[in-house]
C-alpha cells in the first residue's frame, strides 16, 4: 500500500508530537495504513505470549488466536491462566489456547520451561512487564525490570532459537514502550543499582534495552527465516497503568487507547510476511518508527556489542 504524501506528513506530525500514541493517532492512522491480515492467516502456527493474563499481553493472545493460531499464554498462577483462556476461547470460540506457567524473571524457571518446548514456535511475544515502586530484586539477585524486560526474554529467545528455526518463517516481538525514547543505554548500572531509584526511568531503561537486543537478534537470526521486532503499543489503558502510573492515567485517560488497539501492531506484525516488513526494526501503528529521537539517546554497535555481552553473561550463557 502506498501512503500519499499528506498522510506520510500527518503521520510524521502524530508521532513526533506524541499525539499520535492516544488513541487519537490509532483512528487516523487506520485510514493508511497496511491491510489487515487475512482470515486464518496464522492457521497451524504456535505463538507464545508472555504476561498473557491481562492487558496487552491478553489483547494480544486474543487477537492470534482470531487469526487461527495456537496461542501458549505464559502466566505466573496458573488459576489466573486459566481465567485469561477462558477470556480467549469467548473471543474466539474454538480457539486453541494452553496455559503454561513461566516466571520470566528467573532464568531458572526460564530454562525449565524452555526445555519443555517440544513443537515448533511460529510467534513468540515478550510482553511481560512490571514497575515496582522500590527497587526490587529477584531471588538470582537480579533488578526485577531488567530480569523480566531484559534478561529473561533474551534467555527465552536464545533457549527457544530451535523451536523457532523449526519451520520458518517465524518471528520475534519484543514489546517496547515510547518511553524507551527517553533515555539511554546505561552499561555500567544496568542493575539499576546507583542513584536515586525512580520506577519510570528503571522501565524506560529496559525498554530502551529490548530495542537494542532486538537489532542485534535480527542480526543473530539473519538467514534462518525469523524476523525480530520492538513496538511500542502508544498509551493504552491498562492495568499495569492504572497500578504503576495514576496520575498519568488520570491526566490521560480520555486520551488512552484500549488494549486491542495497543495489540493491534503486534498482531499485524506476527502474520506479516517477513520479506515486506524486514526485520530488526521498531514500529508503531503498522509503520516503521525511528530508533531515536534525541542525539543523547543515541545508541551504537559497540553499546549493542556490550549490552549483548552483559545479557551473555548474567544469563548464563557466556
Amino acid at each position: 500500500m502506498t501512503v500519499p504524501s499528506a498522510a506520510r506528513l500527518a503521520d510524521s506530525l502524530l508521532d513526533r508530537t506524541l499525539i499520535g500514541y492516544g488513541n487519537v493517532g490509532y483512528r487516523a492512522r487506520r485510514h493508511w495504513w497496511a491491510p489487515d491480515a487475512a482470515p486464518g492467516a496464522l492457521e497451524g502456527k504456535t505463538a507464545l505470549v508472555t504476561g498473557a493474563k491481562r492487558g496487552l499481553g491478553l489483547a494480544t493472545a486474543i487477537g492470534l488466536a482470531g487469526l487461527g493460531a495456537h496461542v501458549r499464554i505464559l502466566v505466573r498462577g496458573r488459576a489466573a491462566g486459566r481465567a485469561a483462556a477462558a477470556e480467549i476461547e469467548r473471543a474466539s470460540p474454538g480457539a486453541r489456547v494452553t496455559v503454561d506457567e513461566c516466571d520470566m524473571s528467573l532464568m531458572a524457571d526460564v530454562r525449565r520451561y524452555a526445555a519443555s518446548l517440544a513443537e515448533p514456535v511460529h510467534v513468540l511475544v515478550h510482553n511481560a512487564g512490571v514497575m515496582p515502586d522500590e527497587r526490587t530484586e529477584t531471588a538470582e539477585g537480579n533488578e526485577v525490570m531488567l530480569a523480566t524486560h531484559v534478561l529473561g526474554p533474551h534467555l527465552l529467545t536464545a533457549l527457544a532459537r530451535p523451536a523457532l528455526t523449526a519451520e520458518p518463517p517465524a518471528c520475534v516481538i519484543w514489546v517496547s514502550s515510547g518511553g524507551q525514547y527517553g533515555q539511554k543505554l546505561v552499561l555500567d548500572d544496568v542493575q539499576y543499582r546507583r542513584g536515586q531509584y525512580r520506577p519510570a526511568v528503571g522501565y524506560a531503561r529496559t525498554k530502551h534495552m529490548q530495542v537494542a537486543l532486538a537489532r542485534s537478534w535480527a542480526e543473530q537470526l539473519r538467514g534462518n527465516e525469523v524476523a525480530v521486532h520492538a513496538a511500542h503499543p502508544g498509551w493504552v489503558d491498562t492495568p499495569g497503568v492504572v497500578t504503576w502510573l495514576p496520575r498519568f492515567r488520570a491526566l490521560t485517560r480520555p486520551l488512552l487507547r484500549t488494549p486491542q488497539q495497543g495489540a493491534d501492531t503486534f498482531v499485524w506484525l506476527a502474520a506479516a510476511e517477513p520479506a515486506r516488513v524486514g526485520s530488526g526494526r521498531f514500529w508503531q501503528d503498522r509503520a516503521e518508527r525511528p530508533y531515536h529521537y534525541l542525539p543523547n539517546t543515541r545508541d551504537s554497535a559497540a553499546d549493542r556489542a556490550e549490552l549483548w555481552q552483559i545479557c551473555q553473561r548474567l544469563t548464563g550463557l557466556a
